[in-house]
């Protein structure tokens, strides 16, 4: 037994990952009176919503907004009860300019909704009706979620927070269940509108990581709406690692633990229940198993199923083995001088450049832009980060590694350079990151990121729960209810740490 070990007076839990959700949980359950420990393989905490700095500048790696700061909103609400401050934020206002191949003019996603309405009836006309509905089953939604429901629920308890968060309003979603984002166009007569389409398949593929077509609409009425006021986007002050550094300190003001560069290489499971973890120091080589009561797993649904190896529910393995291929990053991170930067340029954009290529593999990019007094650039200089799904496959592939990655930057840097300035006057560092980079700094399995698409049959009811087959092992994270972000993974924290108190 190592010198680590919690106080054994509490209920002892290990909290596998220090990704925000993995955080947000640690932090409520050691505030509730329970021993807490969180492990970690990587050097800082924050996993896909951490930040690395170079130059004077500090790039955010994946995440670059953030949703529920407003008062009601999920991290207001954590932050609340933990007793700590929310973090310094600026709304992204547009929440997102649009520009569509070919195009001039952004469709931009403003964050007053009279704004956004005029926005969208003039270009696209004619899909008005469409947009009531999301706005309808939106707030339906919103709703819902806000009185806290526990889906899939998998026991009594579960169904009861379900039935609890049900209102005749709810009702209103339940048609729709089935429905994908292309049902509902084609319910509208707007299923050959393309210009509306190659919208939605752009901004959906940011939130579910699949098309239109195959996005569940009631999550899309979610990611779709949750721009506008009363909710909002925000920018944070310094930089995305402000959540985490937040949390992090609640959590060891309340006695919990936090370790680094530990990486966990197996849950242990007797009868049917996890008992432990084992835990090598990846400084000393030194390995310990740590007894735990709860083990809370803030992974991918594909980690959690390597970690548990030969103790992984055949008919759970299955599942995740028959999951669609989830997306990789490709991400490019440039220190630019100012000058590099338009006049009035919002805080994100996304370009596609051919209507005819994929949504990602470097045809469309999502770009975050630092601003003056942001704190992640020096005076008169900025950060420029820019996205693109990509099949995590050939990264791994026998090719060349850093030819494919070099050829990556060169065409990202140049289809940037159509809005930009960059020339080499301009650029200060150039870095990117690739699905390679993403696992080995984060852990996740082939670097995928953003969880499992919002496609119907992984989506809300249907999706993965919290409550894992096995007895006191609990999923946190993206590849959980309800999805990607750290507002979504903050709510999977949420209902994790409820489970646990509704048990002890």
């Amino acid at each position: 037994m190592s010198n680590h070990s919690v106080d054994r007076n509490k209920s002892r839990i290990v909290v596998i990952g220090a990704g925000i959700g993995g955080l947000t949980a640690g932090a409520l359950l050691a505030h509730r009176g329970y021993s807490v420990l969180i492990l970690d393989q990587a050097l800082v905490p924050g996993g896909c919503a951490s930040t690395f700095k170079r130059q004077g500048f500090t790039f955010d790696v994946g995440a670059t907004q953030v949703a529920g700061l407003e008062p009601g909103g999920i991290h207001h609400r954590i932050f609340s009860e933990l007793e700590i401050d929310l973090p310094e934020a600026t709304p992204c206002d547009p929440a997102c300019a649009v520009y569509l191949p070919g195009e001039v003019t952004p469709i931009n996603v403003w964050r007053d909704p009279d704004k956004w309405r005029e926005e969208r009836q003039r270009q696209f006309p004619g899909s008005e009706p469409f947009w009531q509905l999301l706005a309808t089953l939106f707030d339906a939604s919103w709703e819902f979620q806000g009185r806290d429901p526990v889906l899939p629920p998998r026991n009594l308890w579960d169904l009861w927070q379900l039935t609890q968060a049900l209102r005749p309003s709810t009702l209103k979603t339940v048609p729709f269940t089935l429905f994908t984002v292309g049902d509902a166009l084609r319910l509208y007569g707007l299923g050959s509108d393309r210009r509306l389409r190659t919208f939605l398949d752009l901004q959906l593929k940011l939130y579910s990581q699949v098309s239109a077509e195959e996005t569940a609409l009631l999550y899309a009425a979610t990611a779709l709406s949750v721009s506008q006021l009363p909710q909002g986007l925000f920018h944070l002050q310094g930089s995305m690692q402000v959540l985490s550094d937040r949390l992090v300190q609640a959590l060891k003001r309340d006695g919990g633990k936090l370790l680094m560069r530990h990486t966990v290489e197996n849950i242990k499971v007797e009868n049917g229940q996890a008992t432990a973890v084992v835990i090598k120091n990846q400084q000393t080589g030194e390995v310990w198993t740590e007894a735990a009561d709860h083990v809370v797993a803030n992974v991918t649904v594909q980690n959690l199923v390597q970690l548990l190896g030969e103790k992984s529910p055949s008919g759970y393995q299955q599942r995740v083995e028959k999951l669609p291929p989830a997306s990789g990053a490709f991400v490019v991170y440039l220190g630019v001088d100012a000058s590099a930067i338009p006049a009035d340029c919002p805080p994100h954009l996304q370009f596609l450049y051919d209507v005819n290529g994929p949504i990602g593999e470097n045809n469309s990019l999502f770009v975050s832009v630092s601003h003056e007094g942001d704190g992640r650039a020096p005076s008169g200089k900025a950060t420029i980060i820019a996205s693109s799904f990509v099949d995590s496959t050939p990264w791994w592939g026998n090719q060349d590694y850093e030819a494919l990655k070099q050829k990556y930057t060169q065409e990202a840097i140049s289809r940037l350079g159509e809005y930009f300035y960059l020339k080499p006057e301009t650029i200060i560092h150039v870095e990117a990151a690739t699905p390679r980079t993403f696992a080995h700094f984060t852990g996740r399995d082939r670097g995928i990121v953003g969880g499992i698409g919002q496609r119907i049959p992984t989506f809300g009811p249907f999706g993965f729960a919290n409550r894992t087959p096995i007895n006191h092992l609990w999923l946190v994270g993206d590849s959980t209810h309800p999805g990607e972000g750290t507002a979504g993974v903050s709510y999977s924290a949420l209902t994790v740490v409820r489970q646990i108190e509704s048990q002890n």
